[in-house]
C-alpha cells in the first residue's frame, strides 16, 4: 500500500498558499484492507474512506470510462493494480495533477510545476471533454488565480464542449455549487469572463450573458457598458468580503437592462420589473437558496429608490423601509444596503466615493426601531387604525432625526 497526497493541497503548496484540506490516494489497497485499518466508508460511487483520526479523505487509486452524458456518465474502476499514473491521468488540469509521496518527493507526469510558473490552465488529457463540470472548475479557478488563463487548447476543448451540448446536461444543484464557489473568490468576474470566452454563460445564465454590449447613460456610468458595471459590482462586493447573498444580489440586480426596447436606449425605464421577473426564472432554474434568491429580489426591485433618499419625504422613506422588511429584518436590510452600496462603487471612478444614502437610510431604521408600537397600539381597538398610528410615529421619529 503506497499513500500520496494529492491535487489542491499539493498545488496550494507550491503556490506558497495556506492549505485547508487534504485530498490523499492509497495505491495498492483494497476496500477490505482500509476496512481492517480503521478507515470508516463513505463513497458512493467509487471507493473514499475517512481517516480514523484525522478524517481526511482516501479514495483507491482509479480510473473512469464515459459511458453516458454529463457529469455523473461514468464507469469507476478501482483495483489494487491501478498505478499512481492512471489516477493522476485522468484528473481535470496539471497543476491538479501533481502527487506528494511520503518523503515529500514530488511526481508530476503532466508538468504541473511548469504551468503553475507560466500561470496557465491546461488540461490533462482530451478526457477533459467527458465532464462539463471542468468548465465550470476551470471558471471557478479562474476566480481563485485571477492572474492565470486558460491555454488555448483547453479553450477549445472548452468551446467544443458547449457546442456538443455537454453543458446541457449539467444538474441546477451542480451549476449552483460552482457559481456560489466562483462568487465567493476574490475576483469574481474571472469567472464570468471564461464562461463567456467558451460559451457556456449564454447556456447557463443567458440574462446574465445578454447584459455586455448594453450601453448606460454615461452621466451616471462612465464605463457605459452593463455587462463591465455588473462585473464591477460583483467585484467590489468581493473586496469587501461580503456574504454570498450580497454578491449575488450584485451579480443579478441590473439583469432587465439586457432586455430594455433599442429605442429608449441607453436610458433603462421599467427595467427593476425586468430584473426581477428574469430573477424569478434564474432562481427556479438553478434552484438558487432562499437567502440568495430573497435578498436578490429586493435589490433588483428597490435599488434604484435608494440614489432618491435624500429627496424623499420622511413618509416616503417609512413606506421605503416598509417595501423592504427592513424593521422585521434588519440584518437583511443591511445586506440590501451592502448591495446597493456595491451597485455605486462598481463603476468607473467611483470606486472610493461616498455612498451618503446608506448611512441615512441606518440612521431612519433606528429612529424607527425607537418607537414604542405596543404603547400605542394599547390606544387604539381597530387594527387599521393601530396600523396607521404606529407608521405615523414613525414617520415623526424620522422628522426629528433628520
Amino acid at each position: 500500500m503506497q499513500i500520496y497526497c494529492v491535487g489542491g493541497a499539493v498545488r496550494d503548496e507550491l503556490l506558497g498558499l495556506p492549505t485547508k484540506d487534504r485530498d490523499w490516494v492509497v495505491v495498492g489497497a483494497t476496500p477490505e484492507q482500509m476496512v481492517a485499518q480503521g478507515f470508516q466508508p463513505v463513497g458512493k460511487d467509487f471507493p473514499v474512506f475517512l481517516h480514523p483520526k484525522t478524517h481526511e479523505e482516501y479514495a483507491l487509486a482509479r480510473t473512469e470510462r464515459k459511458t453516458a452524458r454529463g457529469y455523473k456518465g461514468f464507469q469507476v474502476y478501482a483495483a489494487p493494480e491501478v498505478t499512481l499514473e492512471q489516477d493522476l491521468a485522468r484528473r481535470d488540469l496539471t497543476i491538479n495533477a501533481i502527487a506528494k509521496d511520503e518523503r515529500d518527493q514530488l511526481i508530476d507526469p503532466h508538468h504541473g510545476q511548469q504551468d503553475l510558473k507560466a500561470k496557465i490552465f491546461r488540461h490533462v488529457s482530451d478526457a477533459f471533454v467527458e465532464d462539463p463540470v471542468r468548465i465550470l472548475r476551470i471558471a471557478r479557478f479562474a476566480a481563485r488565480f485571477a492572474d492565470f488563463t486558460v491555454a488555448e487548447e483547453t479553450m477549445l476543448l472548452m468551446q467544443e464542449m458547449v457546442q456538443n451540448g455537454e453543458v446541457d446536461a449539467l444538474v441546477p444543484e451542480r451549476v449552483w455549487q460552482e457559481l456560489s464557489r466562483g462568487l465567493m473568490e476574490s475576483t469574481p468576474s474571472r469567472m464570468f469572463t471564461v464562461l463567456r470566452e467558451c460559451g457556456a454563460l449564454k447556456r447557463l445564465l443567458p440574462e446574465l450573458d445578454k447584459l455586455w454590449g448594453v450601453p448606460q447613460p454615461v452621466q451616471h456610468h462612465p464605463e457605459i457598458d452593463t455587462g463591465v458595471h455588473v462585473m464591477m459590482v460583483v467585484d467590489y462586493a468581493a473586496s469587501q468580503d461580503y456574504n454570498l447573498p450580497v454578491r449575488f444580489a450584485a451579480l443579478t440586480h441590473d439583469l432587465g437592462k439586457g432586455t430594455t426596447p433599442a429605442d429608449i436606449l441607453p436610458r433603462h425605464i421599467g427595467h427593476e420589473a425586468r430584473s426581477v421577473n428574469l430573477l424569478k426564472d434564474l432562481c427556479k432554474r438553478l434552484k438558487v437558496p432562499n437567502d440568495c434568491r430573497e435578498l436578490a429580489h429586493i435589490v433588483a426591485k428597490l435599488h434604484g429608490k435608494v440614489h432618491a433618499v435624500f429627496e424623499m419625504r420622511p413618509a416616503s422613506i417609512m413606506q421605503f423601509l416598509q417595501d423592504t422588511d427592513a424593521l422585521r429584518q434588519p440584518e437583511r436590510f443591511e445586506d440590501f444596503l451592502r448591495a446597493c452600496e456595491c451597485d455605486s462603487r462598481g463603476r468607473l471612478g467611483y470606486a472610493d466615493k461616498p455612498f451618503p444614502a446608506a448611512q441615512k437610510l441606518r440612521d431612519c431604521l433606528k429612529a424607527t426601531q425607537g418607537v414604542d408600537a405596543g404603547a400605542i397600539a394599547s390606544q387604539h381597538s381597530i387594527p387599521e387604525a393601530i396600523k396607521e398610528a404606529v407608521f405615523w410615529a414613525r414617520v415623526e421619529a424620522i422628522k426629528y432625526n433628520l
